[in-house]
């Protein structure tokens, strides 16, 4: 095998031989899947189109989570669900938000939290919920808890316990 690295035909012949045999490679296989996959892209975007145009004219709100003169504030539990609560019209003696310290692991910080909402209708919680993610993506949910109240004349109560973890 040391005889092989030792012989001229190596280096003056199957060296310029595969070097040359790269550009047919990639014409003749990487140009037609890039090909591809940029017509796989464009079909995409065309079906994808209508769908956000009817979700803007739908809910012109969702624009209001993509300002670009919004500068970036550190994120904070008690900022972020007492903003989208006021948005989604729970009132602040619905829910309760405790959270933790910020921890540093594998060079990663995370915070976890858990927010209790009391007495609220499954469709304010989804929306809540939805929007809560939609404008923080590195907000996760970890878990999320119903319990049904009953007795209180309203079919549609929940007592809802979701815990979060936001990764910075």
């Amino acid at each position: 095998m040391k005889d092989l690295y030792k012989n001229p035909v190596l280096y003056y012949i199957m060296v310029p031989v595969l070097v040359g045999m790269w550009p047919l490679l990639v014409w003749a296989v990487y140009l037609p899947a890039a090909e591809e996959d940029r017509q796989e892209q464009i079909a995409q975007h065309t079906k994808a189109e209508p769908v956000m145009l009817e979700i803007l004219t739908l809910d012109p709100g969702r624009l209001e989570f993509a300002d670009p003169n919004d500068t970036a504030a550190e994120f904070t539990y008690g900022g972020a669900v007492d903003w989208v609560a006021s948005l989604c019209k729970i009132p602040p003696t619905v829910y309760n938000v405790s959270a933790s310290t910020i921890i540093t692991a594998n060079n990663q910080r995370t915070q976890s939290a858990k927010v209790d909402l009391r007495r609220i209708d499954i469709t304010r919680f989804a929306k809540f919920l939805s929007m809560i993610q939609l404008r923080w993506g590195n907000l996760q949910c970890e878990r999320v808890k119903l319990s049904k109240k009953e007795g209180l004349g309203n079919n549609d109560a929940w007592d809802v316990d979701i815990e979060f973890k936001y990764y910075y």
